[in-house]
């Protein structure tokens, strides 16, 4: 995704190294910083934890044009209104116009000073200004934890990551199942909690349970072994 991170005159290295995880962790890699207080700095590869690499390619200039020269769409985060031309628009209201320009061409998303915000001469210089819809009586995020909100937004919206695989576990066959019911039948006899001569419906309920657990080839083996373990006792 052509979507960059622009981060304007940034005081702590802590927030840089912590935004470039932020990025890392929903895909994002362009990190372009514009006359940080101090970059590089160790603060900011420790805060940035396995996102080194991010920090590493990222690009340091002295000026927002230099940051936003080859870009088709700026975005400005701020958290109040400046009585400006264009009001700022709520984040996920802005993140279809941002994944629709990313498509032709690079794309910016600008964040200001930890203390300040970015400037009104900064906002001039972006297409559309955005918010985080945040708790009125205390809306102020932290510089990093903004970017985590901006890059998760437009990840989400692209659904760039489906959710975690839940596994490669083996199902059970029905051969599988027929075994172990049968190893169960012989075992409950066996062990006289069940009389052969009137089972009553416990078969019928054993296997209703099983049903719903979905059984693996796995939990069989380990439910067969259990009984096998319960027969070798029972014989001694």
């Amino acid at each position: 995704m052509p979507v960059r991170i622009v981060l304007s005159h940034t005081s702590h290295p802590g927030n840089i190294g912590a935004a470039a995880r932020a990025m890392k962790t929903m895909g994002l890699r362009d990190l372009v910083l514009v006359a940080p207080r101090h970059f590089p700095d160790a603060d900011a590869v420790a805060m940035a934890a396995g996102a080194a690499d991010v920090l590493q390619e990222a690009r340091v200039v002295d000026t927002l044009e230099a940051a936003l020269a080859d870009c088709t769409l700026a975005v400005g985060f701020t958290a109040r209104g400046r009585g400006m031309s264009h009001a700022p628009a709520a984040l996920r209201d802005v993140v279809p116009e941002i994944l629709a320009a990313a498509e032709k061409g690079a794309v910016a998303l600008l964040f200001g000073n930890e203390t300040s915000g970015l400037s009104n001469d900064e906002l001039l210089r972006c297409q559309r200004l955005a918010h985080i819809p945040a708790n009125p009586a205390y809306s102020s995020l932290n510089l990093a934890a903004a970017v985590q909100v901006a890059c998760y937004e437009l990840a989400a919206s692209a659904g760039a990551h489906g959710l975690p695989a839940s596994g490669t576990a083996e199902p059970a066959t029905g051969d599988d199942v027929e075994g172990f019911f049968a190893h169960l039948q012989s075992s409950v006899h066996e062990a006289g909690y069940v009389d052969p001569e009137n089972p009553g419906r416990f078969m019928e309920r054993m296997r209703r349970l099983f049903a719903r657990s979905g059984l693996e080839r796995s939990e069989v083996r380990i439910l067969r072994g259990m009984l096998a373990a319960f027969e070798k006792k029972m014989r001694r």
